[in-house]
């Protein structure tokens, strides 16, 4: 027996109610022939749909749009955003749409969200749609980056919609379904901001506190505190970034969320050789956004959060500069800390171990990968190895191993917790060569390959038999690794 989709979930709409100056009224564009490409069924569960129910026909219509579920009411988010240092005041969903909220079975909300719906009011002259390629890579990364213990919006779903989309080639259409605890950014306070509405400002601020940081509305200065809360969640956020080899690729304010969740996986790649300047996307021509470059790209984007709220802060302009310059001050050691303590996990380095040892024992480290090329997941697992007492193929990926075991004699002798290493060092990370091969087949109607990806992905900690291929590098005729936003 089928089962009502439009009434088996309830929706609800607070973003729109409560802050309708953001929320632009508008529906998802009709898709010709859909057809389920991947579908999150345990994230379905979680979120209290019947995940047979969304296999049918009424279930995919529902994850494009096209049925509107009970309660849903979609709208285009309106944001603003710095995109590569350079300010537009009005971006906001342009291919997407918020279908509103739906609450898990322990009470908490989440946003269900598309992309590829269509053209918007922001669409600024694009089409609004998307290509399975980028859809299904979203899916990929979202869903790896959350195994790995990342915070991220989640991948519900992707459906083909049967139109094709023109771009340098004529591609297959494709809308994402994505959950995330919101989809609140830097770029919707600067947004508010601009409008020059405090009233705006301030409901969204405490629409944030209770979506995000309730606690903050405790404080004596409750917007003041949200603030520092987001400046704790993204120096946590971008520590465990650089701790996997992750590079965003497209740091704009518009992609910095208030959550602390990462979002918008569009020219984003895990670094392979050990490279503190490592850069895969083509439009980042000047490295603004490269691996090393993130932690301080993060607080350059929280100072511009600070500027959108300062009438929040105090009434006095200064005085409200003083307190958002000593709170985002905070950020510096609050990522070092959170980077040095995954960092001493990495390494198998017990709370015994002061933070001075390991920061020495690490900074020479990172020099030694840099310069031997070093793939940097491969090093990091094979060290557990190494701890046991087997070197041999940790040894092996230095052109000079003479160097290397002059690093590994001070470092053993810190009696290094092998255990503790393979729970923090991945085996299986969506390795660029692999998230293509799986993508090129899914855009000829081939899905095995992202199946069989999305599986050793599923549990990165696990060294299972047959999964070899999953664990290296790429192959030398790979060649240099560009990657494209998407649009």
């Amino acid at each position: 027996m089928s089962i009502d989709v439009q009434s088996a979930v309830a929706f609800d709409g607070q973003f729109a109610r409560e802050l309708p100056e953001l929320a632009v009224p508008w529906q998802a564009d009709p898709a010709p022939e859909p057809r389920l490409l991947a579908l999150n069924e345990q994230l379905a569960a979680e979120l209290g749909f019947e995940p047979a129910s969304l296999r049918e026909a009424g279930g995919l219509r529902l994850l494009i749009g096209n049925v509107l579920p009970s309660g849903a009411t979609p709208v285009a988010q309106g944001y603003a955003g710095h995109q590569f240092g350079s300010y537009s005041p009005r971006l906001g969903d342009g291919r997407a749409l918020l279908l509103g909220e739906v609450a898990d079975a322990g009470g908490r909300l989440w946003d269900i969200h598309l992309k590829g719906s269509g053209r918007t009011p922001f669409s600024r002259g694009g089409d609004g749609l998307a290509t399975v390629g980028p859809m299904l890579r979203e899916y990929i990364l979202s869903e790896a980056m959350h195994a790995l213990g990342i915070p991220t919006t989640r991948s519900l779903a992707v459906v083909a919609t049967g139109r094709p989309v023109h771009r340098e080639r004529t591609l297959p259409g494709a809308v994402l379904t994505r959950a995330a605890s919101s989809h609140l950014r830097v770029g919707s306070f600067q947004y508010a901001r601009a409008m020059n509405d405090n009233d705006l400002l301030r409901r969204l601020a405490e629409h944030a506190m209770e979506r995000h940081h309730p606690e903050a509305a405790q404080a004596r200065n409750p917007y003041l505190a949200l603030f520092e809360e987001v400046v704790t969640a993204q120096a946590s956020l971008v520590a465990k970034w650089m701790l996997v080899g992750f590079i965003h690729g497209v740091m704009n304010t518009d992609n910095t969320t208030i959550s602390g969740e990462t979002i918008d996986y569009g020219p984003c790649a895990f670094m392979e050789q050990f490279d503190p300047a490592a850069v895969y996307s083509s439009i980042d021509e000047a490295g603004r956004y490269s691996y090393g470059n993130q932690p301080v790209v993060v607080q350059w984007n929280l100072a511009r959060l600070a500027e959108a709220m300062l009438p929040l802060f105090h009434e006095d302009q200064e005085q409200a500069v003083a307190l958002a310059e000593e709170s985002l001050g905070a950020f510096s050691s609050q990522y070092s800390a959170a980077w040095l303590s995954g960092m001493k996990a990495k390494l198998g380095l017990g709370s015994g171990i002061n933070d001075e040892t390991a920061t020495s024992i690490s900074e020479e480290l990172s020099a030694l990968l840099k310069e031997g090329h070093v793939d940097y997941t491969s090093f990091f697992r094979s060290l557990g190895t190494a701890a046991r007492g087997d070197a041999g193929s940790t040894r092996s990926m230095f052109s000079t191993a003479s160097t290397f075991d002059a690093w590994m004699e001070r470092w053993r002798a810190l009696a290094p917790d092998a255990d503790l290493m393979d729970r923090t060092n991945p085996v299986y990370i969506p390795r660029n060569h692999l998230v293509e091969e799986a993508l090129a087949a899914a855009v000829d109607g081939d899905m095995e390959p992202f199946s069989q990806l999305m599986d050793a992905l599923s549990e990165p900690f696990l060294e299972r038999h047959g999964l070899v291929r999953y664990a290296g590098p790429a192959p030398e005729d790979f060649g240099p690794y560009r990657t494209f936003c998407g649009t």
